[in-house]
């Protein structure tokens, strides 16, 4: 944070009525108290871009028959989605840090419900792909205002510690989704897929109108507008330390995406497996994530320095990535399944350690606008995910080279940007400094 931007934070904090700042603090403790509760709710807000995209993929073939489309349109009715994911958290994140989290959050859901139903009956496929970027700038609000409402209630190790509880909630919503997909099929048409999504919308719109209170106070609102915002978001970049920790963010999801993209082709269409048997691995992987997402929060949170456990899944994420490109290339002669099984379950694993980490070192430098904050770290998610994405289509799902070497690529410029941009030998602890 700049000189200026804690001069005005500790203004702000100066010249707020005591009773009021007093108030929301009590309401703060309060809710920060109720630990299960706010892990759910955060962590639902958080699952609503990856169940509105795997959900659906069971659907994809059943919409281009229905809709006379082509494949092509199909994915465009994916892509759209996750257009529209990128670009709705720059637009709310900024929103929340003007007008406060609930506001935003409530409308994005209300939004969302509309979006939703409106896939559901949409008669073409062009008015499908319409209503799903509207479905995704709507959804955008719950992941973004999700982390921006860990950033108000935690600070330092406390934040690191929710974040890798929150990705063990979050990661079960691509495990859970395409399954839950599948089942709504069986009674139903791909129409009902997005009406069940319409209603998980109503649900968590009214779960968080009833249970989630304002976290961000008046007295620490910004104004400005649009040009504001942007003027926030510039300065944010400015900081070189939180630029790196937005692009170490985002090739990390790049080597996700990747995978999550390329991965069906590769064990099923290249190495043989049954779609049971991937339905299981990548099951497998996901619990892995998760498990070791729970071991850094529990363990490693508060006696190793995030940095330092963010450097390291890192570095494993980049072997993991370059052996699974000698093994896709033949180097070890032909393999089967498994090597390239272990290879991506080591990989996948590895970014439990990365992912809250990332998140809570990037945030903890930006307690003044945690909302343009979280937009930033949001978008260079999807962002990257969609490059890589891009890049795995354009090489071929012919051979696994193209998806282990943009997952090498991604690992290995991540790592780059954490040393060369972030430094994290050069300073003080990030834990330490926010108190």
């Amino acid at each position: 944070m700049s000189r200026a931007e804690e001069a005005t934070v500790r203004t702000t904090r100066s010249t707020a009525p005591p009773g009021r700042a007093g108030d929301a603090a009590g309401r703060l403790k309060g809710l920060r108290r109720t630990g299960a509760l706010i892990t759910f709710m955060l962590g639902a807000l958080s699952a609503v871009p990856p169940l509105s995209m795997d959900m659906y993929l069971p659907a994809l073939p059943d919409v281009t028959h229905t809709l006379h489309s082509s494949a092509t349109s199909g994915q465009l009715t994916l892509t759209a989605c996750l257009t529209g994911m990128a670009l709705g958290q720059l637009v709310v994140g900024p929103m929340s840090d003007r007008w406060g989290r609930r506001k935003p959050l409530l409308a994005g859901l209300l939004v969302y419900v509309l979006a939703s139903v409106s896939c559901a009956v949409a008669p073409d496929v062009g008015l499908l792909i319409g209503c799903r970027l509207l479905q995704g700038l709507a959804g955008a609000a719950g992941i973004v205002i999700a982390r921006a409402v860990v950033r108000d209630l935690y600070d330092g190790l406390e934040m690191a510690r929710f974040f890798s509880t929150l990705l063990l909630v979050s990661s079960l919503a691509p495990v859970v989704a395409p399954i839950l997909g599948g089942q709504v099929l069986r009674f139903t048409a791909w129409r009902g897929v997005f009406l069940v999504l319409a209603a998980i919308g109503v649900a968590l719109t009214a779960l968080v109108w009833r249970r989630l209170p304002e976290t961000l106070p008046p007295e620490r609102r910004r104004g400005g507008g649009v040009l504001g915002a942007l003027f926030i978001m510039r300065g944010l970049l400015a900081d070189r330390i939180f630029a790196g920790y937005v692009m170490v963010n985002g090739f990390a999801y790049g080597a996700l995406f990747s995978y999550i993209a390329a991965s069906p082709f590769v064990i099923q269409g290249i190495y043989g497996a049954s779609p049971q048997t991937f339905s299981l691995l990548y099951g497998l992987n996901s619990l892995g994530m998760m498990i070791v997402g729970r071991v850094n929060g529990k363990l490693l949170v508060g006696r190793v320095r995030l940095d330092r456990a963010l450097g390291v899944g890192l570095g494993v994420i980049a072997v993991a990535g370059t052996v699974l490109l000698l093994v896709a290339q033949g180097v070890f002669g032909h393999a089967g399944t498994v090597p390239v099984a272990c290879c991506l379950f080591v990989m996948i694993s590895a970014l439990g350690l990365v992912l809250p980490n990332t998140n809570a070192l990037a945030l903890m430098r930006t307690p003044h606008a945690a909302g343009s904050a979280s937009a930033l770290v949001g978008t260079s998610c999807f962002a990257m995910g969609a490059v890589a994405t891009l890049l795995v289509g354009i090489a071929g799902k012919g051979t696994a080279v193209p998806m282990a070497a943009v997952q090498t690529g991604s690992a290995l410029a991540a790592v780059t940007s954490l040393l060369l941009m972030c430094r994290p030998w050069r300073s003080r602890p990030a834990e330490e400094s926010t108190h």
